[in-house]
Formats: C-alpha cells, structure tokens, sequence
C-alpha cells in the first residue's frame, strides 16, 4: 500500500467508513438525524449542523487546492453557514460533506508519493502530509463533539 493510499484511507475512516480509532465515523453520527436534531443548540455548544458545515468548509477548501486551484479558505468564515431550516438543508449539507470527503481522499489517493513532502501552497503551511494529517486529527476532535453533543439531545440535556 502506498503512503497516499494509506492516508486517504486514514481519512475515510473519520468521515466516511472507519471503525478502528474511533468506532465510529461522521456518517454514522449523522446519518440518523433529522434537521431539527442537527441544529438543536446545547447550552453554548455548536450545533451538529455547524460543526458538519464547519468541517466541510475545510475539506472543499483543500479539495480546491488538489484540484490545482487556489487556497481560498479562512479560519473567520468556516462557521459562516448559512441557515438550515428543511430537511432538505440537512440532506444537502450532509450530502455535501460525503460528496467532498471522497473527493478529498481520491485526490488525495492519486496524489504522488513525493509531493506528500513538499511545501502545501506556500512554505508556511507547512507540507501535503502535515495538511492531510491536520485535516485528519481536526476531524476526529469534532467528531467527539458531534458524538458528545448527540449523546446530551438523546438525554433530552439542554
């Protein structure tokens, strides 16, 4: 297995498919709420809603690099979601989120091994395999929120 298969498979198991670290994915947190669910607000937390989009802001923005586009994408806007109000919302904005996530981890699959080591964009942002693998660990820390926050709606906390 090559280093890129490795790491785009390390990235659908968070978002997508995976069971080993976690035992769970964002698929299966999310695939069972409705949109009311997913943006009902616990005390000061973000809503799962929020915490979806915020995420995906993320991965469509490093998608867009891969691509060969620029990177457009920054920290001040990524809770800039616009309001879900329909299931369709919901729907869409999860479906967004899978769209984008097997994007990611097939460009990323495709990329060659050597530039997993070369500067992402720009020097200060350090390489591709620092990126890849931030985008990994900031997933998996709202992925415990999102697991978290799940559990208070299901115990009615609020």
């Amino acid at each position: 297995m090559t280093a890129t298969k490795e790491v785009a498979d390390r990235f659908r198991e968070v978002i997508l498919n995976g069971k080993w670290i976690a035992n769970t994915n964002f698929k299966d947190q999310v695939h069972d709420l409705d949109w009311r669910q997913a943006t009902m607000q616990v005390g000061s937390l973000n809503t799962i809603a929020l915490l979806t989009f915020h995420i995906d802001y993320y991965i469509a923005g490093i998608v867009n690099v891969l691509q060969g586009g620029s990177l457009d994408i920054r920290d001040r806007f990524s809770f800039d979601m616009s309001p879900i109000q329909s299931q369709e919302d919901w729907d869409r904005l999860r479906g967004k989120l899978f769209a984008d996530a097997e994007a990611f981890a097939d460009l990323v699959e495709r990329l060659p091994v050597e530039q997993l080591d070369t500067p992402f964009v720009d020097e200060k942002y350090g390489t591709y395999r620092r990126n890849i693998d931030g985008m990994i660990e900031h997933s998996y820390y709202h992925l415990g929120q999102v697991v978290l926050i799940k559990k208070m709606l299901s115990a009615g906390g609020q």
